[in-house]
């Protein structure tokens, strides 16, 4: 634990394939996106392949390094969540002021992967400004099988070895600069949960001292069963709705719609400016164009998933790259 706390080098997005020894080369633990700036949340997906030597993975626990703060981890249904905070080596700026610890281990327990299936464990957090671009960040994972079986993913390599060296290398993740402000931040490709394709979400910047934000997104059902959007939520807000916009009389009036939005089978729904849209409340933090932001959209069958939101300037009628030839 302490190798790679030494190393404050922060691995947010465990995307690196590792290999063990010959018996434990089918066996691997990654970490969904491999890159994360400074001063932004982050959503990082811990993704088990395999098991032990076909027995089923029965634990999951990530450590978090010094410098990622406000870590708090999505519940899995079927598994018992346990967290183990501690106080940072400093304090660091957040949303709700300085704090000076928070979690620094996430487990998952009680549950049973079979080898032969995979599976996510999900968390949030947020990168500090504790790492420049360039620099690279470990997440340690452990991984319990049944039977006493289990692996340690946590080597960190010393300056200048190269990771494929090493028997059971940490995930790790690049830190990359930013994007400029009101520069177009690329769009992510769409999110599968179940039969629904979740498309293009988004939000507007606000402006400051705002303390409301406007949400966008397409979802497309292309089930059989009907589902229902729910709610949503973004780390920056202390609540959302679902608002319908109409016009009466010249007068635009916006509504909650009550009982979430409707998902019908074979049919697609978009929340876009002037009509449908998401409604964050209470911002504790203004969004800037050009970021991205880490939230969660939740149905009523399919669950919370996880989604990132890109941020578009003020006013805008389309995600960033997108305004030519597609308003609404």
């Amino acid at each position: 634990m302490t190798h790679f706390a030494t190393r404050a080098s922060l691995g947010l997005a465990l995307g690196l394939t590792v290999g063990l020894s010959a018996s434990a080369a089918s066996a691997h633990a990654v970490l969904e996106r491999k890159e994360a700036s400074p001063n932004a949340s982050y959503r990082g997906v811990v993704q088990i392949m395999h098991g032990c030597d076909g027995k089923p993975t029965t634990r999951v626990s990530v450590t978090i390094p010094e410098g990622v703060i406000g870590a708090k981890p999505m519940p899995k249904p079927g598994w018992t969540l346990a967290t183990r905070t501690g106080a940072y080596a400093k304090s660091y700026p957040s949303f709700h002021g300085m704090v000076s610890e928070g979690v620094k281990t996430i487990t998952w327990s009680g549950g049973s992967l079979p080898d032969d299936q995979v599976d996510e464990f999900t968390f949030f957090a947020r990168v500090s400004d504790a790492f420049a671009p360039g620099a690279t960040v470990y997440f340690p994972i452990e991984q319990d099988c049944a039977e006493g079986g289990g692996y340690r993913w946590s080597e960190i390599p010393a300056e200048g070895q190269d990771a494929h060296a090493l028997k059971s290398p940490a995930p790790a993740v690049r830190i990359v600069a930013a994007a400029q402000k009101g520069a177009p931040a690329a769009a992510a490709p769409a999110v599968k949960a179940g039969s629904l394709s979740i498309e293009a979400p988004w939000l507007r910047a606000t402006p400051g001292g705002a303390k409301v934000a406007g949400g966008y997104v397409t979802v497309r059902n292309t089930g059989t069963e009907p589902d229902t959007l729910t709610g949503a939520s973004i780390p920056q807000a202390g609540r959302a709705e679902i608002h319908t916009m109409s016009t009466e009389g010249g007068v635009m009036k916006m509504a909650p719609v009550e009982g979430g939005l409707a998902l019908a089978p074979g049919a697609s729904v978009a929340l876009a400016p002037g009509g449908l849209h998401l409604m964050f409340l209470d911002l504790k933090q203004g969004l800037k164009a050009g970021e991205t932001v880490s939230g969660t959209l939740t149905f009523a069958k399919a669950g919370t998933v996880p989604v990132t939101f890109t941020v578009a300037p003020i006013g805008a009628q389309a995600p960033a790259g997108a305004e030519q030839g597609h308003q609404h």
